[in-house]
């Protein structure tokens, strides 16, 4: 990651921060090839490209976490049976 991310929590970060893919698997303690693989699926972040280097920003990072976060709880939970 860069200087500005070094002293910057995750969570303190602009929307609009540009990050590469190399950042977003060390945000997300995952290989670079994982996020690639990902990429690749259509599952992972959504990325884009500024020449030839693939960007996301914080915002879509963010977004892309709480998506995971969610789809593991159910929206409604079921009734308990007495």
């Amino acid at each position: 990651m860069n200087n500005h991310a070094d002293t910057v929590p995750f969570h303190a970060r602009d929307e609009e921060e540009l990050l590469t893919l190399d950042d977003v698997a060390e945000i997300l303690m995952a290989s670079p090839n994982t996020v690639r693989w990902w990429r690749q699926q259509g599952t992972g972040p959504d990325f884009f490209k500024i020449g030839r280097r693939l960007y996301t920003t914080v915002g879509d990072l963010r977004a892309f976490i709480r998506k995971q976060r969610l789809a593991t709880q159910p929206v409604i939970d079921r009734p308990k049976v007495v």
